[in-house]
């Protein structure tokens, strides 16, 4: 039994009824809870919860603090190719985009991971648009056996894997996997994803599941806001994240919040998400999970971002760009999307300070990679 068995119930559940059934002394119970259960976080999504942010951002902050302390893990990706097969009609790599496609060679891999590293980073998220041909797991590979020289953690934003394929590249150094279901609703994931590989729903939604029984020590799951109704996606993403701690309790699980940006093609999201009720869903999700690792990237804005670092943030991305080979030279290459927040490693680290928190820049190093002992954590400013 996986998931996909589970979140065939939970689809077919109307959520509104529940929604207007809860109460402000609900809610004002449910914060007094050590321990919530899903009817409790389903109720934290609920209209009337919204009222009640103030005492569920105090909550969240408390409980941030007692799992993760004043500290802030920054990363930033590497876009390594745009080259796609799939038509999912909210990407701007989406196969029928007329944009210029290249995918970086190794030399190039290796100019990318030397200018990020001199910002001081050493987590790095790499991805790829999702075509096998362009991008195989060997090209993969070959591209974190150059990484690997100059970071201690390297994780994957790719096409979904085999079970044996997330361990090959485990093999080769990679240790987290981040791969978003883009939208929960098995209906409209079929509207947006009219061809190719992608339309494997199931498929997609099992991929944490194989990633985590072939070792993989960070998993990170989210639903692309703004593609269905957000409440019962963010729902959907929580019972999904539950679900995978409890079958990979050794593994580090955590969950981003990306909201539609403005992107190639210009597709417009039927159900926009405000700043309120993104807050909402983290917080929601705090309170819910108090161990899950949560991550804002700069799709949104720098004043919003400073904003959420109280409220149960604990991973950031800095120094960002969505192009092939943006982090040295990419003058004709369209990005995946219009990054928010343009700045700098330096800036983001200075503001993370200034708000009394410690940016963390490494806080992982697998020595195995040298050929000696394995697992040792390590953490620097």
């Amino acid at each position: 039994m996986t998931f996909y068995d589970e979140i065939i119930g939970l689809q077919n559940t109307d959520y509104s009824d529940a929604f207007e059934l809860v109460t402000a002394s609900q809610i004002a119970n449910i914060l007094a809870k050590a321990e919530l259960q899903p009817q409790d976080f389903l109720a934290l999504l609920s209209p009337q919860a919204a009222f009640s942010l103030e005492e569920m951002a105090q909550a969240g902050h408390r409980l941030t603090l007692q799992h993760f302390g004043r500290t802030i893990m920054l990363y930033t990706p590497l876009y390594l190719s745009n080259y796609c097969v799939n038509h999912c009609v909210y990407c701007g790599f989406n196969a029928t985009n007329d944009i210029p496609r290249r995918k970086l060679t190794l030399a190039e891999v290796e100019l990318e991971a030397k200018a990020i590293a001199a910002t001081g980073l050493q987590h790095l998220l790499i991805l790829t648009g999702e075509s096998r041909q362009q991008s195989p797991v060997s090209y993969i590979k070959d591209c974190v056996a150059v990484l690997r020289k100059y970071f201690s953690s390297i994780s994957i934003e790719i096409y979904p894997l085999s079970t044996e394929e997330y361990a090959e590249l485990i093999a080769t150094g990679v240790d987290g996997l981040t791969i978003y279901q883009e939208v929960y609703d098995a209906k409209i994931y079929s509207h947006l994803h009219p061809k190719g590989p992608k339309r494997d729903y199931r498929f997609r939604l099992e991929a944490p599941e194989r990633a985590g029984q072939a070792g993989m020590r960070v998993i990170n799951i989210g639903a692309l806001l703004g593609l269905g109704e957000w409440r019962s996606e963010v729902f959907l993403a929580g019972m999904h994240l539950a679900y995978l701690q409890k079958q990979f309790p050794e593994i580090e699980i955590s969950i981003s919040f990306p909201r539609m940006r403005p992107q190639f093609g210009n597709y417009q999201p039927e159900f926009p998400v405000s700043d309120r009720d993104l807050v909402q869903s983290i917080l929601a999700l705090r309170l819910f999970l108090p161990r899950v690792g949560i991550t804002i990237s700069t799709r949104e804005s720098s004043e919003l971002r400073d904003n959420l670092i109280r409220l149960g943030v604990t991973k950031m991305s800095a120094g960002s760009s969505t192009a092939i080979g943006g982090h040295t030279d990419a003058p004709d290459s369209i990005g995946q999307f219009e990054i928010s927040d343009k700045r700098s490693v330096e800036e983001m680290r200075q503001t993370i300070a200034t708000l009394g928190y410690k940016p963390v820049l490494k806080d992982w190093h697998d020595l195995n990679l040298g050929g000696e002992v394995d697992n040792a954590k390590v953490s620097i400013s």
